[in-house]
């Protein structure tokens, strides 16, 4: 190990390692440096769900789709199995559809295609959906899996050094100043994750960030394989892709009228496929600056209530529950602040860090060098 770099690269989880790829194919020498002994944040609390289908339209949904095609080559050279591909948004009411069809003539919408309910009942035998989006364009790994191995092979194949389980104390390039000693880098990248305090926090404040919690489950093996991630008609308001389109609207006044409780909580479904057949199921949403580690069973209610109606099956045993927290802004879906021309940091702010931040990655990583890696 050596103690000069030409990039210190502070946290490692999805935000930083993407930084770290951006910057080593460059040829930069990088260091990551992160507080615990491996990543155990919200790059790995999560469902692993690469969504380009239903991100809001413009940058973050073409940031989507480029950092999909970058997780399609890391995985293939890093050894990270894609668990599936797809997405299947099963729909139950007359309005849902009008946002599909409504979608399906958008950019965005492009190779997708609306299933009859025929179609659907093929897909989710149990399901009573009046049809379902189908789209080609996502797919899913497991996060708790992937992380470490995108880690490691950023260490083997392209030099990436990591200091593990050290806390960066100043940034000052050259001078990056640790709990385990100093060392040098030319330029930094500060990837936070949640922490709006530790570096920078007079850069950070205006932005108004606040946190959100998710509850998560995983729930036993259904028995059957599930052709494609699921999602349902809460989905068509949580993704602004669906939900900013002006056939919405008449949704989000039938589902305040008929979920309120499920709205209340931030509750919408995903459901996604593990190898060895258990569903990760979630998921919630509860905003503060400082949230509680407590999840209310009402929301771990809700979620199963939606897989239930979704595909209409009973849902299996809850084998694992955990609760997540990450960065949010309901202004923006990342930002990207430069204290001076050697030094950014990097939020991502939308809930989408695994579906965006290869692509901010590269260009956070080219405004700062002035090449495209």
């Amino acid at each position: 190990m050596s103690d000069t770099y030409d990039l210190a690269v502070v946290g490692a989880g999805i935000v930083g390692l993407a930084h770290a790829l951006a910057a080593a194919r460059l040829g930069k020498r990088v260091v990551v440096i992160e507080r615990g002994g491996r990543a155990v944040g919200a790059s790995i609390r999560n469902f692993g769900f690469v969504t380009v289908t239903g991100q809001p339209r413009g940058e973050t949904w073409q940031r989507a789709r480029r950092s999909r095609d970058v997780w399609a080559q890391v995985a293939r050279d890093a050894g990270i199995a894609i668990e599936q591909e797809g997405l299947l948004l099963a729909m139950r009411r007359p309005e849902a559809l009008a946002v599909a069809e409504a979608f399906l003539k958008t950019e965005m919408g492009e190779g997708c295609r609306l299933l009859s309910r025929i179609e659907t009942a093929g897909k989710l035998p149990q399901s009573t959906a009046l049809g379902a989006l189908w789209s080609p364009h996502d797919l899913r790994v497991e996060s708790r899996t992937a992380i470490p191995r995108l880690a490691k092979w950023l260490q083997e194949r392209w030099g990436v050094e990591f200091r593990y389980e050290t806390a960066a104390l100043e940034i000052a390039p050259p001078r990056i100043h640790t709990s385990r000693g100093p060392l040098a880098a030319e330029a930094a990248i500060v990837c936070p994750g949640d922490d709006l305090v530790s570096l920078f926090p007079d850069r950070i404040a205006p932005y108004q960030i606040t946190k959100c919690r998710l509850s998560m489950l995983r729930l036993a093996d259904p028995g059957l394989r599930m052709p494609a991630p699921l999602m349902s008609d809460l989905g068509l308001l949580r993704y602004r892709g669906y939900g900013d389109l002006p056939e919405a609207a008449p949704l989000r006044r039938r589902l305040e009228a008929e979920q309120a409780d499920h709205l209340r909580h931030g509750v919408h479904l995903i459901a996604v496929q593990s190898a060895d057949g258990s569903l990760v199921v979630g998921d919630s949403h509860h905003y503060d600056g400082t949230p509680e580690p407590f999840a209310p069973a009402e929301s771990e209610a809700l979620i199963l209530d939606e897989f239930r109606a979704a595909t209409g099956m009973t849902p299996p045993p809850v084998i694992e529950r955990w609760t997540g927290v990450y960065a949010s802004s309901s202004e923006r879906a990342m930002f990207v602040d430069a204290p001076s021309r050697d030094i950014r940091i990097v939020f991502v702010t939308g809930g989408n860090g695994a579906s965006t931040t290869f692509a901010i990655g590269e260009e956070v990583v080219t405004e700062l060098y002035g090449e495209h890696p």
